[in-house]
């Protein structure tokens, strides 16, 4: 899934002070570090939950492909989409539709982290969601700081629970 076995380094210390910079640049961290802790692993170890909650890691990996539409497009930008809940039964447990295969969740999940990417670089730190997406009026829209320490702090905490799963997959452990 990852295009190197080396793990990603953490943003530099050099990196620019501003929180924009620094948000963006630890977001790439972990969107980096959960493709790492998936790669080697088996189709059916992707698929297939070791948890009591029963989510697999090819669902936590399209949820957060989800995550970075409902934030970044459907969110910020306000862009209409189908299905933004596309990761979601309707119980609201994980799930990726039965057509995708792992290579299909991997790309999409590249795909939208590249979108997120362009929408951010794009806009100040202070900038407000559009509203008519995620967001009915500007009351509820946030600031895109808001949006990228939220989807910041939801991959370190996903990160987390993917350490657990591959050090019951294989013993794995680290960074």
């Amino acid at each position: 899934m990852t295009d190197t076995a080396a793990p990603p380094p953490e943003p530099p210390r050099s990196t620019p002070p501003d929180p924009h910079t620094m948000a963006s640049a630890y977001l790439d961290y972990y969107r980096d570090t959960v493709l790492r802790k998936l790669d080697g692993l088996s189709e059916a170890e992707l698929r297939d939950s070791r948890l009591p909650s029963g989510w697999s890691p090819l669902e936590l990996l399209w949820h957060l492909a989800c995550v970075e539409r409902r934030w970044f497009r459907w969110g910020f930008t306000a862009e209409p989409l189908q299905d933004p809940w596309a990761d979601q039964d309707e119980a609201g447990r994980w799930r990726v539709p039965g057509h995708m295969a792992v290579q299909d969740v991997a790309s999409r999940f590249r795909a939208e982290c590249a979108r997120s990417r362009e929408i951010a670089a794009g806009a100040a730190f202070t900038d407000r969601a559009a509203v008519g997406g995620r967001f009915a009026d500007e009351r509820e829209a946030p600031t895109l700081a808001w949006i990228l320490f939220h989807v910041l702090q939801e991959y370190a905490r996903h990160a987390g629970h993917l350490d657990i799963v591959r050090e019951l997959a294989d013993g794995t452990t680290g960074e």
